[in-house]
């Protein structure tokens, strides 16, 4: 178990359209114009957009895994431990925070393999 910051840039890099920011201390990843994740590599954790449902239950049923980041826009973001993944499981909700931000027609073009 675990997911090594190269497999998740890889894992972003699968998804259509994403724009990468970096800055000093993090990467920022956007898709068309929208932010859906932020990465940490110091850390080993990145920040995924999601419902607000979605992080509830995530952080409740594993907080060891997840966390809270911040709310905004009425989405739930979440701190994803790298370390502490399956890759199945990041890639359903790196799926997802993208889903969250792009448009519908660039996601009914790409759906989740």
């Amino acid at each position: 178990m675990g997911v090594p910051s190269g497999q998740f840039l890889r894992m972003v890099d699968e998804l259509a359209e994403v724009e990468r920011a970096e800055a000093r201390d993090y990467l920022s990843f956007s898709v068309c114009g929208k932010r859906f994740g932020y990465h940490w590599p110091r850390t080993k954790t990145v920040g995924l957009k999601q419902t607000l449902s979605e992080q509830l239950a995530l952080v409740a049923e594993r907080p060891e895994v997840f966390e809270v980041q911040f709310t905004a826009g009425g989405f739930g973001w979440v701190v994803v431990h790298l370390p502490k993944i399956d890759a199945d499981e990041l890639t359903e909700l790196l799926y997802e925070a993208w889903r969250l931000s792009a448009p519908d027609a660039l996601v009914e073009e790409h759906p989740l393999r």
